[in-house]
């Protein structure tokens, strides 16, 4: 983490978990735990039944309640899906898009990315975006590569201005879900990386400002060693945001 120059994000993603009254008593058993702490941003991403009952049992804390997705069009003909326009209505301002899980199950490109990023920095949302690569891409070592093409596809056409508004995730594919981590070394090399190619894209000053997470499977036990980077400023937490003492130790690290 570098504090001085950006802040640092922590957001819990629920994923499919919760319900409605779970998630108020997940929130009302962790807001005594993280109260005072605001050294990071607290965000939890719910999913969408649940965000309602999740901004009530939040008002008041230090805890910011986002949504997991948002379409690109402001309305229309598509069957399950959740306009900006209609999360700003409820209070939401925050929202991951690109997950990885989105990609890999239901046909997420960058182009869409693209899309859905540019509809929510329209809207006023804050933007948690998420790149990463898969195991095959690191095992034949264009780590590197990938991630550089995949941040120019996510931000292309979006101007510098907006970039005070976007988070980037990085999260290696295979690290999610699998119990797997990259080491503190790799996911600082890859960060640093993507602020590289933010440099490129946007210029020094607007890249060492722009707050890169990592969200491969960060937890209890390794987000000390993680946050410790320099150019790690956060993380995306998946299976230790649904545990509260978990999630609180995640919290203390980033303090």
């Amino acid at each position: 983490m570098n504090p001085a120059k950006r802040r640092t994000v922590i957001a819990g993603n629920w994923k499919m978990n919760f319900t409605p009254a779970e998630a108020v008593a997940f929130i009302n058993e962790i807001k005594p735990m993280v109260a005072g702490k605001d050294n990071c941003d607290i965000i939890f991403c719910a999913p969408y039944v649940t965000i309602a009952a999740a901004l009530e049992a939040a008002k008041g804390s230090n805890i910011v309640i986002g949504a997991e997705n948002v379409h690109f069009a402001p309305k229309g003909a598509y069957t399950g899906e959740v306009s900006a326009e209609m999360l700003k209505a409820i209070g939401v301002d925050t929202v991951i898009i690109g997950h990885s899980e989105r990609r890999q199950y239901f046909g997420e490109t960058d182009e869409t990315v693209n899309l859905r990023t540019k509809a929510a920095l329209a809207a006023g949302m804050r933007v948690i975006l998420c790149m990463g690569e898969v195991k095959e891409q690191r095992e034949a070592g264009i780590t590197n590569e990938v991630c550089a093409m995949q941040i120019k596809l996510d931000l292309a056409g979006i101007p510098a201005e907006d970039m005070k508004n976007i988070v980037i995730a990085y999260e290696p594919v295979w690290a999610i879900g699998t119990g797997l981590t990259a080491t503190p070394e790799q996911a600082e090399e890859t960060c640093g990386v993507i602020r590289d190619v933010l440099v490129e894209l946007y210029g020094k000053e607007v890249a060492e400002a722009t707050t890169i997470q990592y969200g491969g499977s960060m937890n209890d036990a390794n987000a000390a060693d993680l946050l410790a980077k320099p150019n790690i400023d956060g993380g995306l937490i998946g299976g230790a945001s649904l545990v509260a003492k978990k999630f609180t130790a995640i919290v203390d690290a980033a303090q």
